[in-house]
C-alpha cells in the first residue's frame, strides 16, 4: 500500500496495540501491527477498522442543542462551539450555586474499553476541580475488581497496577478474562509464554481463546468463583503448597483474634469448601480442583489477571478477596515471573486527587456502600440513577460511554437521566444515551488529534515507553477531543489556574517536566522515548504493604470493622435458580454475558468492516438445551427474565454447561452499508441484554450489578 506509514498506537481499548498507519492525501489508509512497538505484535479487528470508524457517515460532527421534550421529538438544533459551552459551564455553576457541587455529577466511558484514556486523567482533574464527589465511568463494573477490592487484601491493585509479568512467568492463571477479545497484547504474551514452557490455568465458565490451549481448563458455574477459590485454598493449606516464609513474614497470619490466629481461623473456614463439597457448587469436578491448585504451586511464580467476568456480581468484592487469598499463598507477588508494579515513568499526577477538599461533599452511595467505589470519588450506575431519580443529582456532563445501554434495567437508566434539570454528552455517535442529553458535543476520533501516553503498563519495556499520538487527518467538521472540551470547559468554569488557562502544552510540559522528556523530542520521534527504567521487585520488603497491618491481609479488619466477612466468603448469587426457588420453575437457566471480539461494549455496530463478521446479536446455549425447547442453530429466540425480554440468535456451544447461557450486551444501532437492522433499546423487539438485566441485588461492599449471573428462560420465536 503507497503513502507516509507514521508510527502510532490504537487507545481504542485497554491494550493500546502499537501500530503503523497509512496515511496518503489527508486520509487513513490502514493501521497495522507495529512489531517494533512493545504491545505491537498483533491488532485486532476493531483497530483495523479504525479508517472505517473515522470516516464513518453518522458521525456527530458539529454541537447540537434540543428543541423539543425529552420524550419525543428532540428537534436538534445546530449550534456554535461557544454558544455549547458558555450553556453547559452556566447551567453547571447554577447547580452548583443552588444545590451544591454534590448535585453534579461527571461521567466518561471506561478507559479499558474506549479512547478516553487520552483524557482520564484530565476528566477527572475537571471534575475534582470543580468540587464534584461524583464520577461515574463504570468502576463498579470494569475495575472494582482489579483496582480496589484488592486494597483490602494487598493495599494496592492486584492485578490491576501489579500486573503479570508474563515474560518470566512459569504459571499463568486468567480468571474471568479472555485475553483474546480484552486485551491483545496480554494475549501475544501468554501465547508466546505457553511456547516456552509455560503452564496456563484458565477459570471461565465459556471455552474460549486460551482456553484451548491451557493445562487446566476450569468450567465454573457464574457467579460461584469464591467457592472455587476457597475450594483450591483449602487444598493448598491441606497439602502444604503454599509459600511459608512469604505467608510467615508478610501475612497477617499469626495475628490472633478471639483468641485463634488468623492462620487456624482460614484453616477452619476453608475446610468447608474440600473439592468434594464444592463440585456441586460450582460444577468443576473435585479432580481438577486439585490438579489446578498442584500446577498453581509446581510451576511458579504466577502471574494473574482478571476482568469483568468477576466484576458484575452480587458477590464480587469477596470473590475477589477469595482469590486474592489464593494467590498470596503462592508467594509470587512482585517476584519476577509474578504479579510486579513495574516502574513507571516519574511524570506528574495529574488526576486532581490534590484539588480535593476533605471537608466538600460526598459521593452518592458513600453513606450505604463506605467501603466502596464512592470511597475513592466514584459514583456507581446504581447510585447514580438513584440520585437522579430522587433530584440528588440534578445536571451530568458525560464524556462518552452508553450508560442507558451499558448498565443494567436500561429503563431506569432512561429514567434517571431524562430527569434531570440538565444533561450535556460528548460523543463520536447519536447513542441512545446522547438522545436524552440537553447538548451534544461532536468527539474527535483519535487520529484526528494529539494525545500524550506514558507508559504502555503491560510490561517493563512498555512502560517505558513514553508517546504522542500524532494527529494523521484533519478533524472532521467541529469535532474536538475529549481534552480539549474539559480544559475550554474549565477555563469557562473559573479553574483556569488548575488547567494551565487552557494550554494544554504547557500542561504536557509541566506533566512530562520530571521524566526529562521534551514535547519538542515527542513531537520529532512519532516512535515515541524510552526512559533507562528498571524493575524493583519485592519492594514490600522495604515498604511492608500499604494496610492497616502492614501486611497481606487475609483476615481484613477493616471489613470486619464495617460488618462485613473478614474471611473471604461464597454465597450463592443472589438471584440464581438456586437462591431464587420462587424464580427456577419460570426461569430455570443461568444467564451469563460476554463481550464481542468485534465491538467495544455498546459501539461500532454500524460499521459494516465490523458488522459483517457478527450481523447478529447472539445467544449461546447448550445442544441439549436448545433441543428441549425445539431450538435450532441461528432460530431467533427470546431471552426471558423477570425485568421482561429480548431478542437474539441461537449459537450452539457444546462446551457450555446445559444450564448456563450467554447473551451479548450492547446490541442497538443499525448498519445502513449492510442493511442490518437496529433494535430499539427499549420495549417491544429489543436485543438490549441490559434491558433485561437488573443492576440489584448487588454488591454489598461495591454496588456491583449482578449482570453476569441472572436468570433466564429461553424459546422459539415463530416470526424470526
Amino acid at each position: 500500500m503507497s503513502g507516509e506509514t507514521v508510527p502510532t498506537y490504537c487507545p481504542l481499548c485497554v491494550s493500546r496495540c502499537g501500530a503503523r498507519a497509512t496515511v496518503e492525501d489527508g486520509r487513513l489508509l490502514a493501521l497495522a501491527p507495529d512489531p517494533d512497538h512493545p504491545t505491537g505484535k498483533a491488532l485486532c479487528v476493531k483497530g483495523k477498522a479504525a479508517p472505517k470508524i473515522l470516516e464513518h457517515p453518522d458521525r456527530l460532527l458539529h454541537p447540537m442543542r434540543r428543541t423539543g421534550p425529552k420524550g419525543g421529538d428532540p428537534g436538534w438544533e445546530r449550534i456554535g462551539w461557544d454558544e455549547a459551552l458558555d450553556t453547559i459551564a452556566e447551567r453547571l455553576m447554577a447547580a452548583k450555586e443552588e444545590h451544591g457541587a454534590g448535585a453534579v455529577a461527571f461521567t466518561s466511558s471506561s478507559p479499558s474499553t474506549t479512547a478516553i484514556s487520552d483524557a482520564i486523567e484530565w476528566v477527572q482533574r475537571l471534575s475534582r476541580a470543580f468540587g464534584s464527589p461524583n464520577f461515574s465511568n463504570y468502576m463498579e463494573l470494569c475495575g472494582w475488581g482489579r483496582q480496589m477490592a484488592p486494597l483490602y487484601t494487598f493495599g494496592a491493585a492486584v492485578p490491576g497496577r501489579y500486573l503479570p509479568d508474563l515474560e518470566r512467568a512459569g504459571c499463568i492463571l486468567y480468571w474471568g478474562y479472555n485475553p483474546s477479545v480484552a486485551r491483545l497484547s496480554h494475549a501475544t504474551s501468554t501465547a508466546a509464554a505457553i511456547a516456552r514452557g509455560a503452564k496456563l490455568v484458565f477459570v471461565d465458565p465459556r471455552k474460549t481463546g486460551l482456553a484451548a490451549k491451557a493445562d487446566h481448563w476450569l468450567r465454573v458455574r457464574p457467579g460461584t468463583d469464591a467457592a472455587l477459590a476457597l475450594s483450591m485454598t483449602q487444598v493448598m493449606i491441606e497439602r502444604g503448597w503454599y509459600d511459608a516464609d512469604f505467608v510467615r513474614a508478610w501475612t497477617n497470619a499469626d495475628d490472633v483474634v478471639d483468641g485463634r490466629t488468623v492462620w487456624e481461623m482460614l484453616t477452619a473456614h476453608c475446610a468447608d469448601y474440600r473439592p468434594e463439597a464444592t463440585e456441586a457448587i460450582t460444577g468443576v469436578p473435585a479432580e481438577q480442583v486439585v490438579e489446578a491448585a498442584r500446577t498453581l504451586w509446581e510451576s511458579r511464580p504466577v502471574a494473574f489477571y482478571t476482568w469483568s467476568g468477576l466484576e458484575q456480581h452480587s458477590g464480587t468484592t469477596q470473590t475477589m478477596r477469595a482469590i486474592n487469598v489464593l494467590y498470596a499463598l503462592t508467594g509470587s507477588l512482585d517476584v519476577p515471573g509474578g504479579n510486579v508494579l513495574f516502574e513507571a515513568a516519574p511524570a506528574r499526577r495529574m488526576d486532581g486527587v490534590d484539588l480535593v477538599d476533605p471537608d466538600g461533599p460526598r459521593a452518592v452511595g458513600r453513606d450505604e456502600r463506605p467501603l466502596g467505589p464512592a470511597r475513592f470519588g466514584f459514583a456507581s450506575g446504581e447510585d447514580l440513577y438513584t440520585a437522579a431519580l430522587d433530584g440528588r443529582i440534578t445536571t451530568v456532563i458525560g464524556f462518552g460511554g452508553n450508560p442507558v445501554m451499558a448498565h443494567g434495567d436500561s429503563a431506569r437508566g432512561r429514567d434517571a437521566l431524562a430527569a434531570l434539570d440538565f444533561l450535556a454528552h460528548v460523543d463520536l455517535f447519536m447513542t441512545p444515551t446522547a438522545e436524552l442529553a440537553d447538548i451534544v458535543l461532536p468527539a474527535a476520533f483519535p487520529w484526528e488529534v494529539e494525545a500524550l501516553r506514558i507508559g504502555f503498563e503491560i510490561s517493563q519495556e512498555a512502560q517505558s515507553l513514553v508517546q504522542l499520538r500524532r494527529p494523521l487527518v484533519e478533524p472532521r467538521g467541529e469535532v474536538r477531543s475529549d481534552l480539549r472540551v474539559a480544559f475550554d470547559l474549565a477555563v469557562r468554569l473559573g479553574l483556569g489556574d488548575s488547567f494551565f488557562d487552557g494550554d494544554v502544552d504547557a500542561a504536557w510540559r509541566h506533566q512530562l517536566e520530571p521524566t526529562g522528556i521534551t514535547l519538542e523530542q515527542l513531537r520529532d520521534r512519532p516512535e515515541g522515548v524510552r526512559l533507562p527504567l528498571e524493575t524493583r521487585h519485592r519492594k514490600y520488603e522495604v515498604t511492608g504493604f500499604a494496610t492497616p497491618s502492614g501486611k497481606v491481609e487475609l483476615y481484613s479488619a477493616t471489613l470486619a470493622e464495617h460488618g462485613y466477612p473478614p474471611l473471604p466468603t461464597f454465597e450463592e448469587p443472589a438471584t440464581s435458580p438456586r437462591s431464587r426457588p420462587d424464580l427456577a420453575e419460570r426461569f430455570p437457566l443461568v444467564l451469563s454475558c460476554a463481550k464481542s471480539l468485534f465491538f467495544c461494549e455498546t459501539q461500532h455496530r454500524n460499521v459494516a468492516a465490523l458488522r459483517k463478521s457478527a450481523p447478529d446479536p447472539l445467544v449461546e446455549l447448550h445442544p441439549d438445551t436448545a433441543a428441549a425447547r425445539g431450538i435450532g442453530a441461528g432460530d431467533w429466540v427470546s431471552i426471558a427474565t423477570p425485568l421482561g425480554s429480548v431478542r437474539a440468535r441461537a449459537k450452539l456451544n457444546a462446551h457450555l454447561d446445559p444450564q448456563v447461557v450467554f447473551g451479548q450486551h450492547g446490541w442497538w444501532d443499525a448498519c445502513g452499508e449492510l442493511g442490518l437492522p437496529g433494535y430499539p433499546p427499549y420495549g417491544e423487539g429489543s436485543a438490549n441484554l441490559n434491558l433485561v438485566l437488573a443492576q440489584t441485588p448487588s454488591d454489598p461492599i461495591s454496588g456491583s450489578s449482578p449482570l453476569r449471573a441472572a436468570v433466564c428462560e429461553l424459546t422459539l420465536l415463530e416470526e424470526g
